[in-house]
């Protein structure tokens, strides 16, 4: 804005109002707008990644369940055949817990820090 001289006037109130309030939206756009946006497109990596790691875990799981019935031969049948489920829920437990333990270690050390 221009510093009125002794033959210049001032410029009129509306003109102001109108100028202030670009300038508002403008910081608005400015400060939450694209930060937000930028924070969308995390999440939505966030979502995507999980997702593809939630359908791989399944698939993995669920071939070594067949790998564990089919390939083992005679080991796993008759009154032995609830022995790969056990065995793949103990391998998605220990995964689980190693996943969990990563995560909260991580979080210490960002607390930390």
């Amino acid at each position: 804005m221009l510093t009125p001289t002794v033959n210049q006037r001032p410029p009129p109130i509306p003109q102001i109002a109108s100028e202030l309030y670009e300038l508002v939206v403008a910081y608005f756009k400015q400060e939450t707008t694209e930060p937000l946006k930028a924070l969308g497109r995390v999440v939505a990596y966030g979502v995507a990644g999980s997702l593809l790691i939630g359908v791989g875990v399944v698939c993995i799981t669920v071939g070594g369940l067949r790998l564990l019935q089919t390939e083992t031969g005679s080991t796993f049948t008759g009154n032995w055949s609830w022995v790969p489920y056990l065995i793949i829920t103990v391998l998605l437990g220990i995964g689980g817990a190693l996943t969990w333990k990563i995560g909260t270690s991580r979080r210490q050390k960002r607390e930390t820090a």
